[in-house]
């Protein structure tokens, strides 16, 4: 397939796992990308990955509006227009009970993962609303049910209200805007924690945590015109763990 051919994406958080699995399956897919990273050699090493002539890494922090001014710049400056925005920055930095989180500690959780995702909306708005273009923010099924970490999963809902209203806002002018929510993913951030990704995939009815190219499946989707007509809604990408917490036993006695 090809549906980005002709299209240009800006990634953020796009160095590894989730982010760089969405660069390459868009790149693959015939667009251009702006690859986004707090690392500037990751970035760059993720571009040249997707194909220098059709990719630009740089560095960008979601929490400085001027990082992200000057992504959305270049995109349009080095591509000419802007297609679809993916907002994949964030993270859970919050590791205090919940009843014990400083508001220090709630603003930064929030700048980072929510507010960041509205800077990076507001940078690139203009130019979707020329290209008719959308936006696809990855949340978390945190964001959909009680799976802990109360700051994190806070900031993660607050992307589904975030943009579900801006879809009801800007529909008229033709800009989606939809939300992936993914469950337990497997990237390098688990790569401190041997053994827990094996006894998480216990808890879902596939019988395995999610790839970071099932993430970007869903992104590919819809960000792409085969999702035209679908606007304000939440994809869970979660192997059914959101079914509940006790699948049926189906295995032969």
């Amino acid at each position: 397939m090809r549906r980005f051919e002709g299209k240009v994406a800006l990634v953020t958080a796009a160095g590894q796992g989730i982010g760089r699995a969405v660069v390459r399956r868009v790149a693959a897919e015939g667009g251009a990308v702006v690859v986004t990273d707090l690392r500037e050699d990751t970035a760059n090493a993720v571009a040249e990955e997707a194909g220098a002539e059709h990719a630009l890494g740089m560095k960008v922090d979601v929490t400085s509006r001027a990082d992200v001014d000057a992504a959305v710049a270049a995109a349009v400056g080095r591509f000419g227009r802007l297609d679809l925005l993916v907002n994949n920055a964030g993270g859970c930095i919050v590791t205090s009970a919940p009843e014990d989180t400083s508001a220090e500690d709630w603003h930064r959780q929030l700048d980072l993962t929510l507010v960041g995702a509205a800077r990076c909306i507001q940078a690139a708005l203009p130019h979707l609303v020329k290209t008719r273009g959308n936006v696809v923010t990855i949340s978390s099924v945190n964001g959909l049910a009680a799976f802990g970490n109360v700051e994190y999963a806070a900031a993660k809902a607050g992307q589904i209200a975030m943009s579900t209203n801006y879809a009801a806002r800007y529909g008229p002018l033709g800009v989606r805007f939809n939300v992936v929510a993914p469950g337990t993913v497997r990237t390098p951030n688990w790569d401190s924690q041997p053994g827990t990704l094996e006894q998480l995939a216990s808890m879902y009815p596939l019988g395995r945590v999610g790839e970071p190219e099932d993430i970007a499946a869903a992104v590919a989707f819809l960000g792409s015109g085969d999702a035209a007509w679908i606007t304000g809604h939440t994809l869970p990408v979660e192997g059914g763990v959101l079914t509940g917490p006790n699948p049926i036993d189906l295995s032969p006695a």
